[in-house]
């Protein structure tokens, strides 16, 4: 299946600092085209790419000044190979984390879930997060987490996830986040998700069911959203003037919420 995305970022920076985008698709995706442009004051600019062992992709902007525009466009054909799993991955994905405080959300997470098991269990937590959450745009901030996010019962797919991820890993499921392009998504922009380690793979987990998960191209992949924004930056002030992200695919499958989906 061929997607088309793309991404468009406008800011202003009011010193050198140091810049990070999250925008490229996973490395060992299969890429028919893709370019990456990136002007400083009108001028072009090659940042650095950094890849992370999940294969999210980083570019790196240093001791720059002013305004901003970058440009992201790729085709891609089919799916990168299916992720190994490891021991510390397993590890990792069942801590709490900033954004995806499982300690907090245990005894939920117990009274609701703790006698499912597999699919079972990530079936429920799903139809549990997209029955009890509103999607309401613009309802969250970005220091929201699982716990803030189930008190106020409302919020974006970023909320959505975090939500998914605590209680999972509150049940001993590794569980983590993932960035994606998401054709077919209304309203579009930059997608996020949930991933849980069920029976030997990766499940991909979307409780807003708001796109089909089997055209998904992944992003990014990291604990909670403090590990896959698309922007990040320090030591300076940056001011965000415009995102515009697109996503479409050759046809949008029909996704059945109780077949399992794996996010290569």
């Amino acid at each position: 299946m061929h997607r088309t995305v793309s991404a468009h970022l406008e800011f202003r920076l009011d010193g050198p600092g140091d810049v990070v985008l999250s925008i490229a698709v996973a490395a060992g995706t299969p890429i028919l085209s893709e370019t990456l442009s990136v002007l400083v004051g009108g001028t072009e600019t090659t940042p650095v790419e950094l890849t992370d062992r999940h294969g999210s992709r980083l570019h790196r902007l240093s001791g720059y000044t002013g305004p901003v525009s970058v440009h992201y466009h790729a085709v891609v054909a089919g799916q990168r190979p299916v992720e190994p799993a490891s021991a510390l991955d397993h590890l990792l994905y069942l801590r709490p984390s900033r954004f995806a405080e499982s300690d907090k959300l245990y005894g939920v997470a117990r009274s609701r879930f703790g006698a499912l098991r597999g699919q079972a269990l990530l079936d429920a937590v799903s139809a549990f997060v997209f029955e009890t959450l509103s999607y309401v745009p613009g309802a969250s901030n970005a220091g929201d987490s699982a716990a803030t996010t189930l008190a106020s019962q409302r919020g974006v797919c970023r909320d959505y996830a975090h939500v998914v991820v605590a209680l999972l890993r509150a049940c001993d499921v590794p569980a983590r986040i993932v960035s994606a392009y998401a054709p077919g998504l209304k309203p579009m922009d930059f997608h996020v998700l949930a991933e849980a380690w069920i029976d030997g793979h990766w499940r991909i987990v979307d409780a807003t069911r708001l796109a089909p998960r089997q055209s998904l191209v992944r992003i990014a992949t990291g604990r909670d959203g403090s590990d896959i924004a698309f922007l990040t930056s320090h030591h300076t002030q940056l001011t965000l003037d415009r995102v515009e992200v697109g996503a479409v695919a050759q046809m949008l499958p029909s996704d059945d919420q109780r077949v399992p989906v794996l996010l290569p």
